[in-house]
């Protein structure tokens, strides 16, 4: 099997025994390390930039259907891949949701816009093709089970979105009620959807015990 990867370079040498081995016997998954020594660590070496390389591993039998994990990490599947390439997984996993409105496509529109972890969807506007979602995430002083409004204030965000094939794409980020903000970026966006929205507070202060915390957004899929 061979691996391309990134490796540091410069006007001299910068890269010496790039390897990649099996880091555990091969079962469902096949894992790689790939490793190599530079002196790039020191600036003064001329190893600034980088170059793409090659590095070579001898599987004990062939590699058939498994999902290959590169650096614990980088995660290769054959599905949908024209052989004798794999295709590289995103941050959604290997077979990401179809984009829709459902849970599991609102957690990539958490992710496209990059919205802290352990946040509450506190809403959801959807008809397949656009879609609004309010969410929050607490603030202020950890207050373990208390019901003290102060330890449960939220803060919130409204983002606007469209349907792509790759998922949910970000259209616009408001705190406005209506569809004034919205349709002033993307005119198509249908007024059902938006008009009724009253503008967002600045904080929230939920009933307690809080909703259920969707799945975080730095999740794989």
């Amino acid at each position: 099997m061979f691996l391309d990867t990134q490796v540091p370079s410069g006007a001299r040498a910068c890269v010496r025994k790039l390897k990649a081995v099996l880091t555990d016997p091969a079962t469902d998954l096949v894992r790689i390390q790939v490793t190599f020594t530079s002196p790039s660590g020191d600036r003064a070496s001329g190893c600034t930039k980088e170059s793409p390389s090659t590095a070579q591993v001898r599987l004990p039998e062939p590699l058939g259907d498994r999902d290959v994990i590169v650096d614990n990490y980088t995660h290769f599947t054959a599905d949908g891949a024209e052989p004798p390439a794999l295709r590289l997984c995103g941050n959604l996993g290997c077979t990401p949701a179809a984009t829709g409105c459902t849970a599991a496509s609102y957690d990539q529109a958490l992710m496209a816009v990059g919205a802290p972890r352990h946040t509450y969807r506190n809403s959801e506007q959807c008809d397949g093709k656009w879609l609004v979602l309010d969410f929050s995430w607490r603030t202020g002083p950890a207050c373990g089970d208390s019901t003290d409004p102060a330890c449960t204030s939220r803060l919130g965000d409204r983002w606007f979105f469209r349907a792509k094939k790759s998922g949910w794409e970000p259209i616009i980020r408001t705190s406005a009620g209506g569809c004034g903000d919205v349709q002033r970026k993307e005119p198509a966006f249908p007024p059902p959807l938006c008009e009724s929205l009253a503008p967002l507070p600045s904080s929230l202060h939920p009933t307690y015990p809080p909703p259920s915390p969707s799945a975080s957004p730095d999740s794989s899929g």
